[in-house]
């Protein structure tokens, strides 16, 4: 494996900077670590409209978008579409529930542009923490700020106006207002596409979205 790892260090591909960058941001790994965490990584590019996960079926892996952009819908009784999350480059998606737990997803994702990613198997990643515990810290890391990002989502529908939660979408999430059709980030905000037309009139302007 040794001789692998030193092989393998020096022709690294410069589309891996982008993951190593977010686990920097959370732990610290040797040249030889994220060697080995590179060789687990699964590569995917998906076009523009089609799905990653279907409801119904099994989550397989752990995606992180390298480039471009992914949806994540659940699907009502009456089959309308409520859009819970937007991944794009430096995010990680996945059915949560469905990948952990082997279940059928209740969510859909649906690349919103052309999209490159990367993905790692539940199988994998169980071995890459007990290899690496390092990678223990930065999953559990990563749950808990996604959870905590789905809280105050929760809790800004519950609490603000819409008006108020399309500022805050606009200065959270600046660049998505011009890369995300008009009705994904409506149904994002519990509002219709005309209320967010006139609220995108009101607080932005060509020079600021």
């Amino acid at each position: 494996m040794e001789h692998i790892r030193k092989a393998f260090l020096p022709v690294m591909s410069p589309r891996y900077s982008q993951i190593l960058a977010n686990v920097a941001r959370h732990v610290l790994l040797t040249p030889e670590e994220a060697a080995d965490f590179i060789q687990l990584l699964g590569t995917q590019q998906v076009a523009s409209g089609d799905h990653l996960l279907v409801a119904g079926a099994r989550a397989p892996c752990l995606w992180f978008v390298v480039s471009g952009c992914v949806r994540t819908y659940a699907t009502d009784a009456e089959g309308r579409e409520h859009n819970l999350a937007f991944s794009t480059e430096g995010w990680w998606c996945t059915d949560s529930a469905s990948f952990f737990d082997g279940g059928r997803a209740k969510l859909t994702l649906q690349a919103l542009e052309e999209t490159d990613l990367l993905s790692l198997s539940l199988s994998d990643l169980e071995n890459l923490c007990i290899q690496v515990p390092k990678f223990e810290r930065f999953f559990r890391l990563l749950s808990q700020k996604g959870y905590q990002l789905l809280e105050r989502r929760l809790g800004a529908m519950l609490r603000l106006t819409a008006e108020a939660r399309f500022i805050r979408f606009h200065q959270q999430y600046p660049r998505l207002l011009n890369r995300v059709a008009q009705k994904h980030i409506a149904s994002y905000l519990g509002i219709t596409p005309e209320f967010l037309s006139m609220l995108r009139r009101k607080h932005t302007s060509p020079a600021r979205s």
